[in-house]
């Protein structure tokens, strides 16, 4: 597993509890992150929603440099899926 996801994980566990969908989280050629109730890991499969962004478009988001409402209107984070839980995870990483 590469540092990036690693990081991830640790991000996405620290600032999302109890998320009620499925997400996936593509950081381009690094590899994947699911988000579940259970928590986030590092992995692949079926989600409600998937954002796909390059790595540093995540890590500016993770480290509040970056809004996500921001980067998808500029193109630089993509979302598939369900726009509510999309939503509802742009609030909490705000």
């Amino acid at each position: 597993m590469s540092e990036m996801i690693e990081q991830a994980v640790k991000a996405l566990s620290e600032r999302i509890e109890g998320f009620d969908g499925n997400a996936k989280f593509v950081f381009g050629d690094e590899g994947t992150v699911m988000l579940d109730a259970s928590g986030a890991r590092a992995a692949d499969g079926e989600a409600d929603v998937t954002l796909t962004a390059e790595p540093e478009t995540f890590r500016a988001i993770f480290e509040g440099e970056l809004d996500p409402t921001a980067a998808f209107m500029s193109g630089k984070l993509t979302i598939d899926g369900d726009m509510g839980q999309a939503m509802k995870l742009a609030g909490a990483l705000s």
